[in-house]
């Protein structure tokens, strides 16, 4: 039976981490073809966050306490470097992904031998929330520079549910510690990797008011960090 570790990064989140962790904990525990532990990471909060966090301790089995804020990337690797799964699965403190959505996420490894899933809000998801037409624009671009330097037919690679096996990106190796990070490591386990899947995901965005974080900026450091990481790939053969 595959262990997969979840990584949950947090950052001021006191409106829905513990809503989101009883949703992680109802899904986890409604599925038999895995094991799971769920790594939460306070990134130094300044809300009732971690005052929450630890007043609910059933709610995950390991919890990193930041002191200051190291930014997504950052306490991602903090993460990692507790992570013992055979897999990793990320998912926001938010609730913009449905944990429902694990079971879709989890088929392709059990079924297929599946290395790399990535959850897609454009392949007919169930719903999906309305929401910024220029960041949909953006995810295009990146999902198809992604694609044209890989090889491969992803619809949306920056789905923030992303299961990889652990083996193929070594925490050692990732060098971001911010939101290019994620395409980091997906260039890194996608040039190990030979089964890759993408299944239909949920999602319902929230906006800036909300307290959504990345910003349309960032598509640049993320452009430039896939075409780095290829590069890499490249030289290093």
């Amino acid at each position: 039976m595959k262990r997969i570790s979840i990584i949950v990064p947090a950052h001021n989140e006191a409106e829905t981490i513990v809503s989101l962790l009883q949703a992680v904990r109802a899904a986890t525990g409604a599925l038999s073809t895995a094991m799971f532990e769920v790594i939460v990471i306070d990134d130094g909060s300044t809300d009732a966050t971690r005052s929450l966090l630890l007043a609910a301790p059933d709610l995950y089995d390991h919890l990193i306490v930041l002191d200051h804020q190291h930014g997504k990337g950052g306490a991602v690797l903090k993460g990692l470097q507790r992570a013992t799964g055979d897999f990793v699965l990320f998912q926001d403190a938010d609730l913009e992904y449905d944990p429902r959505d694990y079971a879709a996420l989890i088929e392709p490894v059990i079924e297929h031998g599946a290395q790399v899933v990535i959850g897609s809000r454009l392949i007919a998801p169930r719903m999906t929330r309305v929401f910024y037409f220029w960041h949909k624009m953006g995810n295009r671009l990146i999902t198809l520079a992604f694609n044209l330097l890989n090889n491969t037919t992803f619809t949306d690679i920056y789905s923030c549910y992303l299961l990889y096996q652990r083996s193929l990106v070594p925490v050692e190796s990732i060098r971001t510690h911010s939101w290019e990070q994620h395409g980091e490591i997906l260039s890194i386990a996608v040039g190990k990797a030979k089964v890759l899947y993408e299944v239909p995901v949920s999602y319902r965005g929230r906006s800036y008011a909300e307290g959504k974080k990345i910003r349309p900026s960032d598509i640049f450091r993320v452009f430039y960090v896939l075409v780095l990481t290829r590069l890499r790939r490249v030289l290093d053969q």
